[in-house]
């Protein structure tokens, strides 16, 4: 026997063991019908129940559980979405908890920022005080010299009355301005007065890992 008629030999003979190997190897199990099915591989059939793989001589080498039908996946898949959506948020708290702590190490350093953020606001609420006594000066004057054309408002002068509409807007506006600032004031409260809530839970955490 030459070399070539030797290795077509071999490679058949590896060939014919590779099929002998995988016949090894039954699936069966019982489908949706009651019907018992056996094949060489895994069954279509079967997927969404039990199949054994058997053996040459016959015992039960493995038993595959069922795969999830597109439903089943479908919901599985929807879940893992929300448990990776919660996951993220848990990450993305302890990161905020975190950074907290990093800016807010102690009450004394929180109550310092709130004074800061709070003087801020004062400042501005002063300035619009001050504006709005200057308004009123202001008015007095307008009313001062409409007096001249009491008896015949008409014939006050348009300069005049265009005054007194201006300074009118504006005590509207320092109004509105000064609302909207005592508001940001009860909102810078309310989060250093949230923020302090979990500072304390936090801090107490610390201290505790820390003994």
């Amino acid at each position: 026997m030459n070399l070539r008629s030797t290795t077509a030999l071999l490679i058949g003979l590896a060939c014919a063991g590779g099929a002998w190997a995988q016949a090894q190897s039954i699936y069966t199990c019982i489908d949706a019908k009651g019907r018992r099915i056996t094949s060489d591989r895994p069954i279509v059939d079967c997927l969404d129940r039990e199949q054994q793989r058997l053996g040459k001589t016959g015992t039960v080498r493995e038993v595959i559980p069922p795969s999830y039908t597109r439903e089943e996946r479908e919901k599985l898949e929807a879940q893992r979405r929300i448990d990776a959506e919660k996951e993220a948020r848990i990450q993305e708290e302890k990161r905020r908890d975190r950074a907290l702590l990093v800016r807010y190490p102690n009450q004394a350093v929180h109550d310092k920022e709130r004074a800061e953020a709070l003087n801020q606001i004062d400042e501005v609420i002063a300035a619009v005080n001050k504006r709005e006594v200057a308004l009123a000066d202001q008015r007095k004057e307008i009313d001062t010299e409409f007096e001249f054309y009491a008896a015949e408002p008409n014939k006050a002068p348009m300069w005049l009355r265009r005054k007194r509409e201006d300074n009118e807007k504006q005590v509207e506006v320092q109004k509105r301005f000064l609302a909207d600032q005592i508001q940001e004031k009860a909102r810078i409260n309310a989060r250093f007065d949230e923020e302090l809530v979990k500072l304390k839970q936090l801090w107490a955490s610390q201290a505790s890992i820390g003994r």
